[in-house]
């Protein structure tokens, strides 16, 4: 008799992961992703080595490297001087230090990369157009009700981000907290640019209210734009809402240079904005033979470029938890301890960020000076975390 599958709620990048890392281990696994092909909103997204490590153990180190640019160095730069406020290498050394490398990509590129990855793996179903309208746990699995059939397998995962069903089912509807942050995304033709205006960096402007940050995408063709700032306005939280060019032009009016070049030359028909809405960490995350994964759990401000990452790692523990615990109850438990202490580290320090990108006067002052020497710890509790070693540790 063949095995229960393990079922999936959501076809992004934490779901499909999820079902790379099962199969790795021979575990069967179905998909379900309620939209009728897969995709992901945003534009840019970072990996850093904690999670960068995962996927090429997945067997993906060629079509990363193919794909995926290479920064050479993240820096901190002052919003008007452009002064260079703190640096640190990445590329070849980032490599040697944490035994993976850091890479930028277009989270559509990367999420077709790991889709491609799953259907070629025979132990994986992926089920588009398919939204899970009930689940029911029965003694030795769980029920779930799709399009009026129903699937049964050995337990389900719910990656279905930050509006997720799953978690809906298992703990009730709860409502997120407006951060008084809106967020910006646009992308840049790197052909519009002047050249060597944009370095090879992972780059943050700090400024008063507000923060600007730019890296390569598409192997440096194109040029990825986060700008956050502070605002009184209730935003919907959606990463789909249209914004209005001379809107953001006017919030960055009296920044250096280089940003204005940058906004000059933006996509405008591709200009998207977002409220930021946070939610507390979470005490618990499964109930019996279900349990949540990613930002259906945790989701994480994007102050320091970890959300996707985070997701990333959960997927290889909770691969080997259930690998090694023939009970998914069990197993669900355990990954929920080897992951809750770690993931609300990355919560909170995510939100502080929030806060001290934003400083002015003084309290700025004592910021870029310490920022120097407080990069280096917090890479190295980042960076040097191995997800894969966690559940034999």
């Amino acid at each position: 008799m063949e095995p229960k599958p393990i079922l999936i709620a959501g076809g992004g990048i934490g779901g499909v992961t999820t079902a790379l890392a099962l199969a790795q281990h021979q575990i069967p696994v179905i998909l379900f992703e309620q939209a009728a092909e897969f995709s992901d909103v945003g534009a840019g997204i970072q990996l850093s080595p904690n999670c960068s490590r995962v996927l090429r153990a997945l067997g993906l180190t060629q079509a990363l490297d193919d794909q995926g640019f290479l920064p050479q160095y993240t820096q901190f730069r002052h919003w008007r001087s452009g002064k260079i406020i703190s640096e640190t290498s990445l590329g070849k050394s980032a490599e040697q230090t944490y035994g993976a490398p850091y890479y930028h990509f277009h989270r559509s590129d990367l999420l077709n990369l790991l889709v491609d990855a799953a259907a070629a793996q025979p132990l994986i179903q992926l089920k588009l157009s398919s939204r899970i309208e009930s689940i029911e746990q029965i003694d030795n699995g769980v029920n779930v009700l799709v399009n009026g059939a129903t699937h049964t397998g050995r337990a389900l995962i719910g990656a279905d981000g930050i509006h997720s069903k799953v978690r809906e089912s298992l703990f009730g509807l709860q409502s997120p907290t407006f951060t008084g942050n809106v967020a910006w995304r646009a992308l840049v033709p790197t052909s519009r640019l002047p050249e060597n205006l944009i370095q090879p960096a992972s780059t943050a402007w700090w400024g008063p209210g507000k923060h600007f940050v730019h890296y390569y995408v598409r192997g440096g063709t194109m040029v990825n734009c986060v700008c956050v700032v502070e605002s009184k306005e209730w935003q919907d939280e959606s990463w789909s809402i249209n914004g209005h060019f001379p809107d953001l032009a006017a919030e960055f009016a009296d920044w250096h240079p280089t940003i204005n070049t940058l906004l000059e030359n933006v996509d405008k028909q591709n200009l998207f904005k977002w409220g930021l809405f946070d939610r507390p960490p979470m005490d618990q995350w499964s109930i019996g033979r279900v349990t949540l994964l990613g930002d259906a759990c945790h989701p994480t401000l994007p102050f320091m470029a970890q959300g996707a990452a985070m997701a990333i790692e959960d997927a290889a523990v909770i691969a080997a938890c259930l690998n090694q615990l023939q009970d998914p109850s069990a197993a669900f438990l355990r990954y929920e301890k080897l992951r809750k202490k770690r993931t609300a580290m990355i919560q909170q320090l995510s939100r502080r960020n929030a806060k001290v990108f934003h400083l002015k006067g003084i309290a700025a002052w004592a910021r870029n000076r310490a920022a120097k020497r407080a990069g280096g710890n917090t890479m190295k509790k980042l960076y040097g975390f191995d997800a894969l070693r966690v559940f034999k540790d």
